[in-house]
């Protein structure tokens, strides 16, 4: 089947080796070795991403933007089919193809704070070059992705819909996170505010998501499914979000849980190196913000799941959903606490930029 698909983009079967590539948990992914090259094949993940054309259509947009006005810049784009599209379909499945950037590689945990200072200069590099583009030529592959008024609209129906037991369980984070609502009304200030404004985004800026050459220098973001118009606060907060802690959002010692000021740090000198002159001043003043919002969000989305009986993330054990919840929840305490030392790192780097 898969070479049947490889045909389509005119690759050699008879010497081609096929084998699971990444860490990725949405779409499925190969690297096809053909002779003396190497490419990464793409089944997209229909359930998650309805139309993937839009997908395509965002991409081919993009580079021809980037082509334009920023020639030299690494931007990954999918290699065309024998009738010339981006997309095979096969067996009503979509797949695509891209070349594997020689030399590159990537990483599933951000081992230092290096690797975090140039996967925040690759995200905003990214948005950087893109400034100048109309964000009303994207589609919206996954509406209300980071709409944190309807995910607490959702953990406010799970609430009203969940068992006695589960409650009892869960009363704990349910109260923290009502406590927390502000963080929701802050959002629906930043949709009034004509200081913020929508920019191309990535959406998904985890450090798999950034390739690094021999020396560990970011090169480029990749997985671009995700890419529509959005706010700052969604890339800088899920970097935050999985960069900031030495212990993932699995852990349940939660007493390794933690705000890495150094880490923070390389964030803020990453991002704001190549974003300080593109985000007003008030968007500069909500950067901690960006990270409490994510996290919020996504401590909504595990408890909210929890609630519902785990018919979302699903659950490898009980109690799954709601360890993951508090685990989120201790992490958004982390940074709450440290707020004071981390506006005095984003000043700091403020005026050294």
């Amino acid at each position: 089947m898969t070479t049947d698909i490889l045909k389509r983009f005119s690759l050699n079967t008879d010497e081609v080796q096929i084998q699971p590539f990444g860490s990725g948990l949405i779409n499925h992914t190969w690297l096809v070795k053909n002779g003396p090259k190497q490419y990464i094949l793409q089944r997209i993940n229909t359930q998650v991403f309805t139309l993937p054309q839009n997908i395509d259509n965002n991409i081919s947009r993009l580079a021809t933007y980037l082509h334009k006005h920023s020639p030299g810049y690494l931007f990954t784009t999918p290699i065309n089919t024998t009738d010339h599209k981006g997309l095979a379909e096969h067996d009503n499945a979509s797949y695509r193809l891209f070349g594997f950037v020689e030399g590159s590689h990537s990483y599933t945990v951000v081992e230092d704070k290096e690797l975090a200072y140039e996967a925040a200069r690759q995200f905003g590099k990214f948005t950087r070059l893109l400034a100048g583009f109309d964000i009303d030529q994207l589609s919206i592959t996954l509406p209300d992705f980071h709409n944190l008024s309807l995910r607490y609209s959702q953990f406010e129906k799970a609430v009203e819909g969940a068992s006695a037991e589960r409650l009892q369980k869960a009363r704990s984070s349910i109260n923290i996170l009502i406590h927390n609502r502000d963080i929701v009304t802050a959002f629906e200030n930043i949709l009034h505010n004509p200081a913020f404004k929508k920019r191309v985004t990535h959406h998904d800026t985890k450090i798999s998501n950034v390739l690094f050459d021999s020396n560990n220098k970011g090169l480029c973001v990749i997985d671009l499914d995700t890419v529509m118009p959005g706010y700052f606060i969604s890339d800088v907060g899920d970097m935050m979000r999985t960069y900031l802690s030495p212990a993932g959002e699995e852990e349940t010692d939660f007493s390794k849980i933690d705000i890495r000021e150094d880490y923070f740090d390389a964030i803020v000198k990453g991002y704001l190196g190549e974003m300080a002159e593109e985000l007003t001043t008030t968007e500069k003043n909500y950067f901690i913000y960006a990270g409490k919002f994510m996290i919020y969000m996504q401590a909504l989305r595990f408890l909210a799941d929890y609630l519902n009986n785990d018919i979302y993330y699903g659950a490898r054990y009980p109690g799954h959903n709601l360890n993951r919840t508090i685990n989120q929840i201790t992490l958004l305490q982390k940074l709450q606490q440290k707020e004071p030392a981390l506006s005095q790192l984003v000043t700091g780097a403020l005026q050294h930029i």
